[in-house]
Order: structure tokens, then sequence, then C-alpha cells
């Protein structure tokens, strides 16, 4: 699968596993130059710096041009962090009408971007680069996080605050999606993740257990192989959804694995990415308009 031509963005090794937070991808600056323009007028994007718990973080905020205020939505990357393709991802998302903010979720190491060059996630020196900063976001450092990103959102004058908020996330920005709704259940409505890593675990801390303290709409979409490595995991989200009465969709993707969502990895599936947007934004229509 993997060969030395592999740009920065592999996405998914066999051999490592989904809770080791295999890692979604970089779409290259060609690729990126060839995505459609989807925004209905002119978008604001800036580079802004976060307070947080300690120290601060460097960000990128983007909102619509013209006479707001707009709901707001916090973005967690996957583990290469912030690059050009998830700022494209907040662009399209802005251009719907929200307030977006994709912060650098390794502020605490390194300013954006954390990888720069090739990337082979399959090379046990390119994933040294990115998992220790990985293993140092721990839940507790997730939830401090997740606090001062939406008290960000908030204070921006272009953000509607009558309007409750959303939150996405991208494989290890999963777990992270559901300590945002969990940590902040007073003001996301809605959240979405995308070949989540590691939402279910037998651990104290494990990510699924938020869902009791959480009062959004969730939708959950699962990679086909993430859910051949984990098949029981799809079914204890159900059930806890279920058991404290959330409204969710739990979905596997058939044929789209993990990092299919993000535009320029080796295993990006157009057709399972745009019916993913899709989803996510009539989520958002329900919960957040």
């Amino acid at each position: 699968m993997c060969d030395e031509h592999i740009h920065q963005g592999l996405t998914h090794d066999p051999t490592v596993s989904r809770r080791a937070f295999v890692a979604g991808s970089v779409a290259a600056a060609a690729v990126l130059s060839a995505v459609p323009a989807v925004a209905q007028g002119k978008i604001v994007e800036k580079d802004v710096t976060v307070p947080m718990e300690k120290g601060t973080c460097d960000a990128a905020l983007f909102y619509p041009e013209g006479k707001g205020p707009w709901p707001a939505v916090l973005v967690w990357t996957d583990i290469l962090g912030l690059r050009p393709v998830f700022r494209e991802m907040g662009r399209r998302l802005a251009s719907e009408g929200y307030v977006v903010l994709v912060p650098n979720p390794f502020y605490r190491n390194a300013k954006a971007p954390v990888v720069d060059g090739s990337f082979d996630f399959s090379k046990p020196e390119d994933r040294a680069k990115v998992m220790p900063m990985a293993a140092a976001l721990t839940a507790d450092a997730g939830i401090s996080d997740a606090k001062d990103y939406t008290t960000f959102l908030d204070a921006q004058p272009q953000t509607n605050k009558a309007k409750k908020m959303g939150v996405q996330g991208y494989c290890m920005g999963g777990p992270l999606t559901f300590r945002t709704a969990g940590t902040r259940a007073d003001r996301i409505g809605a959240a979405a993740t995308f070949h989540g890593g590691g939402l279910v675990s037998d651990k104290p801390d494990s990510p699924h257990l938020m869902i009791a303290k959480m009062k959004a709409e969730v939708l959950c979409c699962v990679a086909a192989n993430d859910d051949q490595r984990a098949p029981t995991d799809k079914d204890t989200l159900k059930q806890t959804f279920a058991a404290d009465h959330l409204k969710a969709t739990v979905e596997v993707f058939s044929g789209c694995n993990h990092g299919w969502t993000v535009r320029g990895s080796e295993v990006y599936n157009e057709a399972g990415a745009e019916r993913a947007w899709a989803e996510m934004t009539a989520l958002y229509k329900r919960n957040l308009a």
C-alpha cells in the first residue's frame, strides 16, 4: 500500500491500531487548488491566537463576510493537525453560514503545520513525529482545551450565542468531539465524528462514557475497516445513546476506509465524503439554525 511517493497524508496502515490514532490526511496544494468553489459569498479567514489555560493556541477562524451573527462550529483535526485540507473544510463550512474554528491541537508542542514534507504513516520514524504529541493530548487536556475553544468562539462578535454550537472531529478528533459535547453540553447542540479513533474502550475515561453528559444530537460516521477491526463498537455506541435517550445516528460507510473524508488522503472516497458532509450539514441545520 505504501510507496516512497506518497505525499504527507497517508491515512491507513493496517499494522497500527485504530485506538493508536491512525491518522487522517493532508491534501497537496495542487489537489486543493482543484476543489470547486462552494462559497456563496466571500469568506473571511483569519489566523488567530486562542488564550488557553496554559499558553496560547494557533488556530484558523472562518466566517461569512456580511451581516451575522452565525452559529459556531469547532473542528477537531486528525493526527496530522491544522493544515491546508482542514483550512479548506473550514472555508467550506463557513460558506454555509457558520463561524468555524479549526485549532492546532498540538499547540503545546509546536505551531502548525506540525509535519512538513512527505509523511508515510507506515514508517516508524514518521509516526514518531506525531504520536508523542497525540499521547500528550490526554482526556483531561482535551476537556480543558474544549472549554477554551468554545469560550473563544462565544467571544467572537460574529458568533450567534443564542444558537447552539456544533463540533466535529476526524480520527483522533472523534474522542475530542465526544469530550467537547459532554463538557459543554450547555452549548453543544450537534456533534459529528468521522472515522473516529477509539470512541469505545474499557478504560474509565473512555470517550463513549461522555454520552451520559451530552445534550446534542450526534452523528458517527464509521469507516468500514474500522468496523471490521472493532465490530462491537458501533453496537456499544448505539446502546449507550439509546440508554441516555439521545438522538443519534451511528452509520458504517460501506467501501469507505479510515480517513475517507479527508481530501488528498490515499483512501479519500469522494462520493462517501460528500455523503458524510451532507449528513453533517443536515444535522447542523436541524440543531443549530
